[in-house]
C-alpha cells in the first residue's frame, strides 16, 4: 500500500518526503534536518516503517519585477 502523499494535521497540510524509513532513529534524524531548515514536521508510523511529513510556513512574499500600471 502506498502512503498518502498529503496529510492534514490540525488543519495544516503536510507533504510526505517520499521515503519509507526502516527505523524510528533514521526518520527522526531526517525530521531534525527538515526542522533545522525551517520546516514543521510530523513523524508517522506506517506498515512497520516510518514516514516524515513536512510543511513550510510562508513568512514573507517577495515579488519580482515592476508593478503593473493600471
Amino acid at each position: 500500500m502506498q502512503p498518502d502523499k498529503v496529510m492534514f494535521h490540525e488543519g495544516d497540510k503536510f507533504m510526505w518526503d517520499g521515503e519509507l524509513y526502516e527505523s524510528h532513529e533514521a526518520a527522526e534524524a531526517k525530521q531534525k534536518e527538515y526542522e533545522a531548515d525551517g520546516f514543521q514536521t510530523q513523524l508517522v508510523e506506517c506498515e512497520g516503517g516510518f514516514l516524515v511529513y513536512s510543511r513550510r510556513v510562508v513568512t514573507e512574499i517577495v515579488l519580482e519585477g515592476e508593478a503593473p500600471l493600471g
